[in-house]
């Protein structure tokens, strides 16, 4: 019997549809979307995420739903398991990540902290 692959990262449906329409607004070849992490913020890191021209050496690629997703290997340990959202309330419209390797986040909800997947 064979086994399902674990994703590294998975979009719900409204993520999804987002980001295949900033891909196909993008007015240029665009290889997917690139998820990942920097340093930075009061609790220490914070989430990036933007339209990839081109696959670097060594990403990893995830397709979900249509949409290519791009992870550099140094953000491979710090996303594993994370579904990102796209939520829209009266005032706001954002990406939002549930990461189940985030410890802590700051208040202003904009930095994280966040501990490698243990392999």
């Amino acid at each position: 019997m064979a086994h399902p692959k674990f994703a590294v990262l998975s979009l719900t449906e409204a993520a999804a549809a987002r980001a295949r329409d900033l891909i196909a607004g993008a007015g240029k070849p665009v290889a997917g979307i690139k998820v990942g992490i920097k340093n930075g913020g009061c609790a220490g890191m914070t989430y990036t995420l933007d339209l990839a021209d081109e696959k670097l050496p060594g990403d990893e690629i995830v397709e979900d739903q249509g949409v290519n997703i791009l992870i550099a290997p140094k953000d491979l340990m710090f996303l594993l398991g994370t579904q990102l959202d796209f939520e829209t309330d009266k005032f706001a419209a954002s990406f939002t990540f549930k990461n189940p390797n985030q410890t802590s986040a700051c208040g202003c909800g904009e930095s994280v902290s966040i501990t490698p997947a243990q392999g």
